[in-house]
């Protein structure tokens, strides 16, 4: 299993959920599915199943426990409101505090911090690195 990749896919799957919302409760589950599939099927390698379930988990766990990571990244980010913050850098460090705070068995932060500055290098843009790194840092301490 690549845990990066199911980063990635739930990274693409969180976005797309965002820009996308669905309409009401009952549309949730149909709008999560189809995320999650349309990632699953832009994902440059083949996506073995445990690959699959972790990225399923990122997403579910990130979406359940949402207002108290938002929370947590608006208490670290001082400066910055989350609604100011570009979607991408927001969903990245949305998945490591996720990891960090919430998932079972947690993720250490330093390797939380790694992951989410690796997939801002990827996806976001050239600030992205240094803006995760300071937030997440900032949660640590």
């Amino acid at each position: 299993m690549s845990r990066r990749q199911a980063r990635e896919i739930a990274l693409q799957a969180l976005y797309q959920l965002e820009i996308n919302c669905a309409e009401s409760a009952e549309q949730e589950e149909m709008y999560e599915n189809l995320a999650l599939d349309t990632a699953f099927q832009e994902a440059e390698a083949k996506v073995s199943q445990a690959t699959r379930e972790f990225a399923r988990s990122l997403v579910e766990g990130t979406r359940a426990h949402i207002s108290e990571i938002d929370a947590c990244i608006e208490e670290a980010s001082r400066d910055w409101k989350l609604t100011r913050m570009a979607t991408v850098d927001r969903n990245i460090a949305r998945i490591a505090v996720y990891e960090m705070k919430f998932a079972e068995p947690a993720l250490t932060p330093n390797i939380a911090i790694n992951e989410a500055v690796e997939l801002s290098k990827k996806y976001g843009s050239d600030e992205s690195a240094r803006f995760i790194n300071g937030i997440l840092g900032a949660m640590v301490k």
